[in-house]
């Protein structure tokens, strides 16, 4: 590969404190991949930043109505006006940059980190990853403010492969994340690539962590030519006018999170 004519930007975010964890070797490990194979990696370590996870009125410095907070009124009012807290604006000018957006956790309590969600919840502004070009709905799964990039998820799991496999005890890991997949990701544009997983890391010996990381180098090899996740685009033709329900004759008698993905899934 090219590091002058295939240079990509990726951004690595990540939510784990403690530096000896299978984690924090995973972004050492893509981040010396990416940049060896001539990328630009940018990062943002959560914990190290002290990353304010609680999303209040505290992001909202000129507020439009003092008197009731509205989310969603005040996060587009400060986006759009430029009065957003500085460590917002400078993550959001990161995920632009970015052609691969990664994150990296520990699965707590089958979702990522508080810290993480605080980081979705604080950075996702309105008028950018929703209400994208002030339309309310229009522009969303598949369209929106973070089109043309790339994202996928990297997990370290406690538990054995099993407990996550299709008829394991914990669920199938496809089915915890697609609220992030397709909700955080897919929602506002991005094009999702499979999830990366890494299981068993609470019992992985000196062994099992080498031969973790080197599938992860291989992985990252090929990330930007991998095929995406076929979730269905919302203004793709598979859904009602009102773009709320698929269309009767999409995959008749196909419920739930299968319903989303397209039959050449």
């Amino acid at each position: 590969m090219s590091a002058h004519t295939d240079r990509r930007h990726v951004l690595i975010v990540h939510a784990q404190p403690e530096p000896s964890s299978l984690t924090r070797s995973m972004v050492n490990t893509a981040r010396d991949t990416l940049e060896r194979a001539g990328h630009e990696v940018m990062e943002s370590d959560l914990y190290a930043m002290g990353w304010k996870a609680v999303y209040d009125a505290g992001d909202f410095p000129d507020r439009m109505n003092t008197e009731r907070l509205s989310f969603v009124q005040e996060s587009g009012h400060a986006y759009a006006g430029g009065t957003q807290p500085a460590d917002v604006a400078e993550e959001q000018r990161k995920l632009l940059r970015a052609d691969l957006v990664i994150l990296q956790f520990p699965l707590w309590w089958f979702g990522m980190p508080a810290i993480m969600k605080g980081w979705i919840d604080r950075v996702w502004a309105q008028g950018l990853a929703y209400g994208h070009k002030g339309a309310g709905n229009r522009h969303r799964y598949g369209e929106g403010g973070f089109q043309g990039r790339r994202a996928m998820l990297s997990v370290t799991t406690g538990g054995p492969a099993a407990d996550y496999g299709p008829r394991g005890i914990n669920g199938p890991l496809d089915d915890l994340l697609f609220p992030i997949t397709h909700g955080v990701l897919f929602y506002p544009g991005m094009q999702v690539l499979p999830t990366h997983a890494v299981h068993g890391a609470g019992r992985m010996d000196s062994v099992g962590v080498q031969t973790a990381l080197h599938a992860w180098k291989a992985r990252l090899g090929h990330v930007f030519d991998e095929a995406p996740i076929p979730y269905r685009p919302q203004n793709g033709g598979d859904f009602d006018e009102r773009r709320h329900q698929l269309l009767d004759e999409i995959r008749p008698g196909v419920v739930g999170f299968a319903a989303h993905l397209r039959e050449s899934a």
